[in-house]
């Protein structure tokens, strides 16, 4: 049996094993993990629509890969109130956002109850909208910094109205190239640890990986393979048990940070990492292509690739654009619609559990 038929009937578990699935041809992969894909969700492609809100670039920690947080490089702290924030929403609200994803930097200013007051403030104004906040890493800052278990965090999220949590804060999880892009962020092990009791608590999150900077293949894998071990396996008849909604693979953004590296990967290698993704964790049930992060038109070839998720309208995106990315001003549901139709897929807009809303 070759490495690909053992991939694929999930019989190899050795991330430096699997790393050698980037040795096959890029449509080799493709067919197999197209082939997942269209079984799992047919011709469909789903996308949201959402409005992101980022609280404040005020940051304790010194991640070299961000560009969003305020540094030399980004000279231009800010913190918003949560007038401000409500009033962002409302103006979304108004125009048909179904989540608001709200993710913001570690901001030694704001107090512990300044969030819950938030989130609590956001339900009680916008009832049937989705709200999704807290990265682990964010669980994590609140945890440390105000003295108290990471699940006592999570349940008052809970109490407060927070319905997912986003993947963010997971980076590459191996140890020491960990060390080197975030040290002193949530530890990878802390990281998965946040995401599996939130999960007990039945609720659902997401998972990301950031690549293409320092980080080597087999590094991607052993990402891939922890994850796939932290997924709660499907249990009908506990129905209220959580778990990861969606993989998704960030590309790095070269600009403005300093990590100083010099390319970016091809689209091969972007592609292969979706399509590796789709074939090796079967047990997370969507694959993003982020287009914030690749560029709509790749986002849309990411499609054919293993992926089945696009993300959403976004309307303002801070994070990424910070770091070069073409997303800062989000975009239009008409066009994703568009582009969607046009690449010869189904676009379904779904809420934030990829519940379908509408199919176009």
């Amino acid at each position: 049996m070759d490495l690909l038929e053992q991939a694929l009937s999930g019989q190899c578990t050795e991330a430096s094993t699997l790393a050698r699935l980037y040795d096959y041809d890029l449509f080799v992969l493709a067919k197999e993990a197209h082939t997942i894909r269209t079984q799992m969700h047919q011709d469909k492609v789903f996308f949201n629509t959402n409005r992101h809100i980022n609280p404040s670039n005020i940051c304790t920690d010194s991640c070299k890969f961000c560009a969003f947080s305020a540094s030399r490089k980004n000279p231009n702290p800010y913190e918003m109130t949560h007038a401000q924030i409500l009033g962002q929403i409302s103006s979304s609200y108004a125009k048909g956002i179904k989540e608001v994803h709200v993710v913001s930097a570690h901001n030694p200013n704001y107090s512990y109850a300044w969030y819950f007051e938030l989130f609590r403030a956001i339900k009680g104004a916008f009832k049937d909208l989705h709200l999704k906040a807290m990265t682990a890493a964010e669980v994590h800052f609140l945890s440390t910094k105000f003295n108290k278990p990471y699940q006592e965090v999570l349940e008052d999220m809970l109490k407060a109205g927070v319905d997912s949590m986003p993947g963010g804060g997971a980076e590459i999880f191996d140890e020491k190239v960990r060390k080197h892009i975030c040290s002193g962020k949530v530890s990878s092990a802390r990281w998965l640890e946040i995401h599996k009791h939130w999960h007990s608590l039945g609720k659902m999150s997401n998972a990301t990986m950031l690549f293409g900077h320092v980080e080597s293949r087999e590094h991607r894998l052993d990402h891939m393979l922890r994850l796939k071990h932290a997924q709660s396996p499907t249990n009908k008849v506990e129905a209220k048990k959580g778990g990861f909604n969606a993989f998704i693979p960030l590309l790095y953004q070269k600009d403005n940070n300093f990590l100083k590296v010099e390319h970016s990967p091809s689209a091969v290698e972007i592609l292969k990492t979706i399509a590796i993704a789709r074939i090796v964790l079967k047990n997370i049930p969507h694959i993003k292509a982020y287009w914030a992060t690749l560029g709509l038109n790749l986002a849309l070839v990411a499609q054919e690739f293993g992926a089945d998720d696009l993300d959403g309208t976004i309307e303002v995106e801070m994070i990424q654009s910070a770091g070069g990315a073409k997303s800062k001003k989000g975009v239009g549901k008409e066009d994703l619609i568009y582009q969607i139709k046009d690449a010869r897929f189904q676009a379904i807009e779904r809420d934030s559990l990829y519940n379908q809303i509408q199919a176009w």
